[in-house]
């Protein structure tokens, strides 16, 4: 028995690298992670990228916001996986970081018409937006505020709209009753607050450290 949970216990690195190597990136978003790497900023992991696509291209999806825009890599997937005319609505804090995505997008032959890049804070920019107006809303940012953008969020969407949160096992902090950290609170609050929501259909998908995903019912 307890040679089955340690042969368990090895294959899950294992399982976790073949998951991000079944699509793997291409040269577009290898020179991105490395642009992600020397302004140090921490792109998605390719399996939750190529989810993140998936979800685009089964909704067919016109209209995306994503929090978090980094270095272009989750706007990359996710425009890749939209509709030919689809536009990404990115905020991000960081001038920075968007002028390093309007690269990616410029090196993948995106049309600047598809990208709306917005810097700002996004509690302040999201309430500006169109309620009702997007398929997707994506969500990679500053995870004390994850309750705050779930609010607003499911608000933009329309029905059949999916809002996906990153990285919200926050390497096994989530699941460790010991931790009490804000950010741990934060990212347990928002976890309930879609499970326990009637308006929602939520998965919390294992690919990314943890994607937390919902679908407006």
């Amino acid at each position: 028995m307890s040679s089955g949970t340690h042969a368990a216990s090895a294959a899950e690195p294992v399982g976790a690298e073949y998951v991000d190597g079944y699509l793997p990136d291409d040269d577009v978003l290898a020179a991105a992670r490395a642009r992600a790497a020397d302004l140090g900023c921490a792109p998605l992991a390719s399996g939750a990228g190529a989810t993140l696509r998936f979800l685009a291209a089964t909704l067919g999806a016109r209209a995306v916001v994503e929090v978090g825009t980094g270095v272009g890599v989750s706007g990359l997937h996710l425009l890749r996986g939209m509709a030919p005319d689809g536009v990404l609505t990115s905020i991000d804090l960081e001038p920075e970081y968007q002028r390093a995505a309007r690269k990616t997008f410029l090196e993948a032959g995106i049309p600047p018409s598809r990208t709306r890049l917005i810097v700002g804070r996004a509690l302040d920019v999201l309430p500006r937006l169109t309620p009702g107006g997007y398929d997707l809303v994506f969500v990679d940012a500053a995870r004390l505020e994850f309750p705050n953008y779930y609010e607003q969020g499911v608000s933009l969407l329309r029905r059949g709209g999916i809002i996906a949160f990153h990285n919200v096992l926050a390497g096994g902090r989530v699941a460790d009753p010991s931790r009490r950290d804000p950010e741990t609170l934060a990212l347990r609050e928002v976890a309930r607050a879609m499970r326990e929501d009637e308006r929602l259909v939520p998965a919390l998908l294992p690919v990314g450290g943890g994607l937390l995903v919902a679908a407006v019912g």
